[in-house]
Formats: C-alpha cells, sequence, structure tokens
C-alpha cells in the first residue's frame, strides 16, 4: 500500500521529505516521476493519463467510478459525506483487475477503515502534509505490511507437509485427574484441522478441533482440548513447548488430516480440573507414546479413514493418525543427543 501527500490545496509545493510517502500529488507536474498531478478529472503522470479523481457524493457518482474500473490504472476518489459502504464497494469492484485505488482522507481515523476495507484495503491513503494525517497512514502502511508478511509466511507454511502417520493403541487407561488446558485460538479451524500433542516430545497424536457437532455441547471453532500441563505442542517455529509454558499471543502449528500446516496465535488458554484418560501407542517403528486426554465424548482423534473419534470410544487395536520424530529435544529445540521419555 502507498501513502501520497495531497498537495493539491497547498500554496506552493513542499520540498519536506517523510519516510514511507511513496508520491505526491499537486496540480501541476513535478521534477520527481513518482508524482501525481491532477488535470480537471484526469490524473496525470508527466504527459500521460494514469487514472481519473471522482468525488463520491452520490449513487450515481459512485457507479460512474466502477465504470472506469478496468479502463483506468488509478482511480482517487474522495466523498462529501465519509462512508465506509462506497470504499467497500469499489474495492470489491477492482478485485482481479489493473485498476487500483487511492482514498483521499480527511481525518486520521478513516486511515484503518480505508486502509482494511474488506480485509484487503485500498492501494493508496492519500492525506495533507500534517503531521497527524502522516503519521495515521504510515502506521496503517506499517500494519499492512506486517499482515502481507504473515500471510506470506502462512502461504509458505501450508504449502508443507507434517509427515503424519499411524499409531496403534496399546492401551485405554484411567489417568486420574488434571488441569486440563484448552486451547483458544484468534483463527477458526476448519474440519479435519487439529494439534499435535503428546507425554513425549517426539511422538504426538492428532487431537481434532471442536469443530465437529455435538448433542452435549456446542461447537467452538477455535478451541482444541489438549491435554494437561506437562504435555508438549509444536509451536511454528518448529520447536516444542509444554502446555504449561504457553501464553497469548504464542505462535502454534495447526495441521489438518492430509499434513498441511498453518500458523495460528494462542487468544487464550482454560485451564481446569478435569477426569482424564491415559492414551498409550506404538508408532510404525515401534516407538511408545502416550497422552493424557480429558474423559470427554467431545475429544477426538482422527482414524486412517480420517473420520474422528471420540476419546471416550478409543480402544486398544485402533489406529489413528499421528507425528513421531527420531530425535531428542533440549528445551523445545531437536538435538543429536539421546534422551528416553517414559
Amino acid at each position: 500500500m502507498e501513502v501520497w501527500i495531497d498537495e493539491r490545496h497547498s500554496i506552493e509545493y513542499s520540498s519536506d521529505e517523510h519516510d514511507g510517502i511513496n508520491r505526491r500529488l499537486s496540480t501541476k507536474d513535478s521534477k520527481n516521476p513518482n508524482d501525481f498531478f491532477s488535470d480537471g478529472n484526469r490524473l496525470m503522470s508527466k504527459q500521460s493519463i494514469v487514472g481519473a479523481l471522482i468525488t463520491v457524493n452520490s449513487e450515481e457518482r459512485q457507479e460512474y467510478a466502477r465504470s472506469l474500473v478496468g479502463s483506468v490504472e488509478w482511480l482517487v476518489v474522495d466523498f462529501t459525506d465519509w462512508s465506509m459502504i462506497p470504499i467497500e464497494n469499489l474495492v470489491a469492484a477492482c478485485e482481479g483487475t489493473p485498476t487500483k485505488i487511492a482514498a483521499v482522507l480527511t481525518t486520521p481515523e478513516q486511515a484503518q477503515g480505508a486502509g482494511f476495507a474488506l480485509h484487503k484495503g485500498v492501494d493508496a491513503l492519500v492525506v495533507t502534509s500534517s503531521n497527524e494525517m502522516i503519521e495515521a497512514a504510515l502506521v496503517v502502511k506499517s500494519q499492512r505490511l506486517e499482515r502481507m508478511t504473515q500471510h506470506d509466511s502462512e502461504v509458505i507454511a501450508q504449502s508443507q507437509h507434517v509427515g503424519l502417520g499411524k499409531l496403534t493403541i496399546t492401551s485405554v487407561e484411567p489417568g486420574g485427574t488434571a488441569e486440563r488446558y484448552c486451547i483458544d485460538m484468534t483463527r477458526l479451524l476448519g474440519d479435519g484441522e487439529g494439534l499435535l500433542l503428546g507425554s513425549s516430545a517426539s511422538s504426538f497424536v492428532f487431537v481434532h478441533g471442536e469443530t465437529v457437532d455435538s448433542e452435549f455441547v456446542p461447537t467452538r471453532p477455535f478451541r482444541v482440548n489438549a491435554g494437561p500441563p506437562h504435555a508438549y505442542i509444536r509451536m511454528s517455529s518448529g520447536k516444542t513447548k509444554y502446555l504449561s509454558e504457553l501464553q497469548s499471543g504464542d505462535e502454534i502449528h495447526v495441521v489438518n488430516t492430509e499434513g498441511m500446516q498453518r500458523s495460528a496465535t494462542v487468544g487464550r488458554l482454560k485451564i481446569e480440573l478435569r477426569p482424564m484418560i491415559l492414551v498409550k501407542w506404538i508408532d510404525e517403528n515401534n516407538k511408545e507414546g502416550n497422552m493424557f486426554l480429558q474423559q470427554a465424548e467431545t475429544v477426538r482423534v482422527v482414524g486412517l479413514d480420517k473420520k474422528t473419534k471420540s476419546i471416550t470410544a478409543l480402544k486398544p487395536g485402533d489406529i489413528v493418525i499421528g507425528w513421531s520424530d527420531m530425535g531428542s529435544r533440549h528445551i523445545g529445540a531437536p538435538i543429536s543427543s539421546t534422551v528416553t521419555e517414559r
């Protein structure tokens, strides 16, 4: 996203430089090849027409702006009565076209709305040279860049696979009571998504999110009922943490039944004393692992057929999906030395 300084109503051209400013908009050509100027309703760059300037003060003017989408590079729009709806309509109209929108702002508060309209936002914020307006626009520009970087990281993460394998259940036993951690995330989980959890840092079982309908309780599509404080969870960095070490704001790995992974932010930890079940297994290399999970019908693991199965219906001989690591870990990081966990 760009930030423009609007100098159309200034008495003289300002030569002040501001970090983060992409170009200036004035009523006459400048020496800077990046700057634009207005010629009536035409947006100019040197001798070329690069767009149009439109004041949206009615439905007809909004429709006129939309009619130009696809035929111009830039639409510079301002509003006699600021409203988010026309901006959202124009952002939607420009989706998938080469036309970009520059929104003229009159107050600092408008920067957030325009910058994140329909989550995507406009392509440029046009502000006066006041420090307050520039600062508001640059904050939104920084937030957009941060979000873009985060999105790119998620796309990369989603393109990577976790090598899920099969775990054969060897024992299902009462597990006493424990402080059970529910992990509530700031992103919604889809069907087939969950977390990898285990008492050993090198052998995890896939625990499904609470997205499945139940006659007992409503769904909580942002939650995984994760287990007791000593259990491990995979972080987005590739390291592991104890559930007791998690905090709001931590980035954890969400995995789906196909092994695709993405990061999600911990929004809250809900800790309550609950009865537990101790589930033990061996992996495909006969490596042992185990996990304590709450004795509740809504806590589910996933079979090889990708169907969920309640922890309370699990029995020895059942096969579920999980993840195993051949190495060991120290303070969450992989190490080459031997560590035995039982």
